[in-house]
Order: C-alpha cells, then sequence, then structure tokens
C-alpha cells in the first residue's frame, strides 16, 4: 500500500464525529485553529517529543510512531506505556484529549486503532488503553472488546470509503455537534443545510408542475 493511501488515525476520530469535517481537513485541508484546537495542541506537545523512560516497572514512551499495512492506517501515539507483568510487557496506549469524555465513541475508536496498530507491529494482544482529558485531568480507561474493534473497523472503511470518493458531504446543522467545532465558520452548516432544503422543495415543485 502506497503513503497516500494510508489513512491518518486522526481521520477516524474526524469521519466519527463528522464525516463532513473529515472530509474539509483531510480532502480540502482546511483547518481553523480556536481556543479548544489551541488548548488541545498545547496539551500534545507534551507528548510530541520523542523519548522514553522507565519508572516502577512501566517503559513509557512518547509520540511512538504507527502503522497498520493490513488496515491501511497510521499515526503516532501519544504515549505507549509498557508494564512488566510476569507473563511478559502489557503493551498500553494513552491518548491526550483537550476537554472531557464524550457521548459518542469517536475518542475511543482512535484509541482502538492505536491498539491496532501497536498489535501488528509488536505481533502481541493489546487489551485496553486510555484517553486522558485535559479538563478533568484523569483517565478514561477504554478496553478494546470486539464491539469497539468492529466498530473501528467499519469507521476505517468508511473513511476509505469516503476519501477515495473525493467528495465532501452535504452540511446539516446539529447545535450539539456544529457549535463547538473549530471548522463552524468554514463548514456553514445553517446556511447550506438550509439552502439543501430549500433546494430540495424547489425541486418537488418544479416536478408538481410538469
Amino acid at each position: 500500500m502506497d503513503d497516500e493511501d494510508l489513512i491518518p488515525l486522526s481521520a477516524l476520530q474526524h469521519y466519527l464525529y463528522c464525516p463532513r469535517q473529515c472530509a474539509l481537513i483531510h480532502l480540502e485541508q482546511q483547518w481553523k485553529e480556536n481556543r479548544q484546537t489551541a488548548e488541545g495542541r498545547l496539551l500534545h506537545e507534551r507528548a510530541d517529543v520523542p523519548q522514553a523512560e522507565r519508572r516502577r516497572g512501566v517503559r513509557t514512551v512518547t509520540a511512538m510512531p504507527l502503522l497498520n499495512l493490513q488496515l491501511g492506517i497510521t499515526g503516532k501515539a501519544d504515549v505507549v506505556e509498557f508494564h512488566h507483568t510476569e507473563s511478559g510487557e502489557r503493551v498500553f496506549p494513552v491518548e491526550y484529549k483537550r476537554g472531557r469524555p464524550k457521548s459518542h465513541r469517536a475518542d475511543e475508536v482512535q484509541l482502538c486503532a492505536q491498539g491496532l496498530c501497536l498489535e501488528a507491529m509488536l505481533d502481541t494482544h493489546v487489551y485496553a488503553g486510555a484517553l486522558f482529558y485535559g479538563q478533568t485531568r484523569r483517565r478514561k480507561d477504554v478496553t478494546f472488546d470486539q464491539e469497539l474493534r468492529a466498530l473501528t473497523r467499519a469507521t476505517i472503511t468508511g473513511t476509505r470509503a469516503m476519501l477515495a470518493l473525493g467528495k465532501t458531504p452535504s452540511a446539516r446543522y446539529e447545535a450539539k455537534r456544529c457549535d463547538p467545532c473549530s471548522l463552524l465558520d468554514l463548514c456553514q452548516p445553517r446556511l447550506l443545510g438550509r439552502r439543501s432544503v430549500q433546494a430540495w422543495l424547489q425541486r418537488q415543485l418544479e416536478h408538481e408542475e410538469e
């Protein structure tokens, strides 16, 4: 698989949160920073310097490159912990997020995809990982069960299909999802969504007049 065919792990999070957001970022190369994304960037910068250290039986690697050629995904782990146990090392990825735990599973899918990369790279089973949220300053443990693994693989398939199509999905405004998005002004979901409805109504009227 060529490098240009590999899907960034971040695209999976973007796609599951909003396919249009994913297309704007990864197809149209659009990005606009707001306070939330700036805070998230600063949080990630703490783990963006590649290094390794060992404390109390745990080896910690930051900014670890990730790859799974079979699934066609690539990226970088904020932190990967290698816990020493009697049966060997237990691999445990940790992803840093600015806000707080979400009601959707986009963050969990991104983390699980990291686990799938580590399994392919290290030939081991990765049972779980954690999401560290900046607002709560706490970890949320995530088990990579079959349900989450299936959702992650389905998200990879959906993301690849959308990117291969090369077409940005139409806008659809949902306050809870759209208002916090840094791309709100670029996306214009209220305006474009309204236009799409109006266009549909116009087509129906024209059809009735025929």
